[in-house]
């Protein structure tokens, strides 16, 4: 028996060519309701991940629904916790051009030299154990408040002081990643519940940190002068 025609004027649309079909990422995810917390996020990708080792790619990707607040806040948390070797370098790099964007109203996009670095998924599912506590007791305390610190010619501003402590955060600095990574996920938590009071805490955490920053750093070159100077 012949199918029925189509109904008003209607035709069979063709099946997508498989090549135009959108590559899946490497992170298996759960249902991604609307509002989910980045909590619930970041534990399902802990919990889910297929991949043998977690990109910073792979994060973008995963988290690019939330924006810069989460994707901030994602890589400067680590930098204040016991991690393994290297990772200040691999976190570091990111928070300064996603800042450098923020700053310039951009969508959040990493070059390929910096979304392809990666850590083992033990030491991702390591520093998620370590952060879902705190994360789940600022996202009890956010909320939508003083709305005019989080409007977009706000979170331009915001941006270039994300980027003045991210270059701050990489110096080589004893001691000196803490501060300004605690300033970069204060802000970062603001941006992403829309909480204009966190917003503030962050910009004075910031004035802290460029402070004690700014000390140690007064304190590194005022101690090498004096051993190069005794030496000579």
């Amino acid at each position: 028996m012949n199918a029925d025609p189509p109904l008003n004027g209607d035709t069979a649309t063709p099946a997508p060519d498989q090549d135009m079909q959108p590559q899946p990422s490497r992170l298996r995810l759960g249902p991604k309701p609307a509002a989910r917390k980045l909590s619930e996020i970041l534990q399902d990708i802990a919990q889910n991940g297929i991949a043998d080792r977690i990109s910073v790619g792979d994060l973008l990707h995963a988290l690019e629904s939330r924006a810069f607040g989460a994707l901030l806040l994602v890589f400067a948390f680590p930098n204040m916790l016991p991690s393994p070797p290297g990772l200040a370098g691999i976190l570091g790099l990111p928070l300064v051009v996603l800042s450098m964007q923020l700053m310039l109203g951009r969508t959040p996009w990493l070059p390929p030299f910096i979304a392809n670095r990666s850590i083992t998924k033990n030491a991702f599912v390591t520093l998620v154990t370590r952060a879902i506590p705190w994360i789940e007791r600022a996202e009890r305390m956010l909320k939508h408040r003083l709305w005019v610190m989080v409007s977009p010619p706000a979170q331009r501003v915001l941006g270039a002081l994300c980027l003045f402590l991210s270059l701050m955060l990489i110096l080589p600095i004893p001691f000196g990643n803490l501060f300004p990574s605690l300033a970069i996920c204060i802000l970062a938590l603001g941006l992403l519940e829309r909480d204009g009071a966190w917003i503030v805490a962050g910009c004075i955490a910031a004035v802290i940190a460029t402070t004690i920053v700014g000390s140690l750093a007064y304190a590194l070159v005022k101690s090498a002068i004096f051993l190069i100077v005794t030496a000579l």
